[in-house]
């Protein structure tokens, strides 16, 4: 039997690979300064192919620019650092750098928006600070209604995704300080917000909902959050409305609407349980006890594993 002070860095590649696969991308990352050893688990295609999608070679495929990469940590990387856009360009498609989980933006050409090919009411154009060929700029109009849809299979499952419309607004705009409604319905379940507001009105109360600024640059409103699930299928449908008041607004311009994984605090102790269980059934035949590990971060945790376990064959 090994010493129980041995370092961790001991355990074969294959084991720590295993054990690094279930953390998260951060704790594999900074797993690599810890040893050669760790380093070399860390930065493998074993598990970084566990942080990626499971079909993100389909998705890479339709990128309308080739998406190059010389390992699965690297794809990793770049698909979380930058977006990538998608068909005909007017879908974008990036990784939750933390999760791996998929975030999507429907640009404006891929939205319903009431009037938007008629000129009278809004233009499309193009402007550097988009990701997009073309956003929609409004004109004028009273009756104003965004609306967009996205199949649920797309998605990272068991996840709880936020939709945002995300838009910028001239420097003469109007009419856009009055309250509008939002609305998120998926799987029989609708979520709707009153008193939403793309201006701040001269008198606030507090129930008013207000956009926030993106690092980007763009501004952003919530429209709704929804859970999905293994199984769930269907199309995700999105929407902002201002059709009560019908005062005439100008100077709103639609990038598009962004679905994003709601940022969750993970539960270290059902992240610990993953990985006992995974240390279990490795190929090593650790046995071992547990001694505080809600207590500690993910590394502390595993050298606590590894210094408590009781053979190794």
């Amino acid at each position: 039997m090994i010493n129980k002070a041995a370092s961790l860095s001991v355990l074969p590649e294959g084991c720590l690979s295993d054990v690094l696969s279930l953390t998260s991308p951060r704790d594999a990352c900074s797993s690599a300064s810890i040893s050669k050893g760790f380093k070399s688990a860390a930065d493998s295609d074993a598990v970084w192919e566990r942080f990626l999608p499971p079909d993100y070679r389909e998705v890479i495929g339709r990128s309308v620019s080739p998406v190059v990469f010389g390992s699965k940590k690297q794809l990793y990387l770049s698909l979380s650092d930058a977006h990538i856009l998608l068909d005909r360009g007017n879908l974008s498609f990036q990784l939750d750098k933390e999760s791996g989980k998929k975030c999507y933006m429907l640009g404006a050409k891929e939205l319903s928006i009431t009037w938007q090919h008629d000129t009278q009411y809004w233009e499309w154009g193009h402007i550097p600070e988009s990701r997009f060929p073309e956003v929609c700029i409004l004109t004028q109009v009273c009756w104003l209604s965004i609306h967009g849809k996205l199949a649920a299979v797309m998605l990272s499952k068991n996840s709880t995704y936020v939709a945002y419309l995300v838009f910028r607004t001239t420097e003469d705009s109007w009419g856009l300080n009055i309250p509008a409604k939002t609305r998120v319905s998926f799987g029989g379940i609708e979520m709707e917000t009153e008193n939403v507001y793309l201006r701040r009105p001269h008198r606030v109360q507090e129930n008013y909902v207000f956009p926030h600024r993106r690092k980007d640059g763009w501004m952003e409103m919530t429209l709704g959050e929804f859970e999905c699930n293994e199984g769930d299928d269907g199309d995700v449908e999105m929407a902002f409305e201002e059709i009560e008041h019908l005062n005439w607004k100008n100077g709103l311009i639609v990038e598009g609407i962004e679905l994003r994984p709601k940022e969750l605090a993970m539960d270290k102790v059902i992240l610990f349980m993953d990985v006992i269980q995974k240390l279990f059934s490795s190929p090593c035949h650790v046995n071992f006890t547990i001694i505080g590990l809600q207590q500690c971060d993910i590394f502390d945790s595993l050298l606590i594993i590894y210094n408590t376990y009781v053979t190794h064959f």
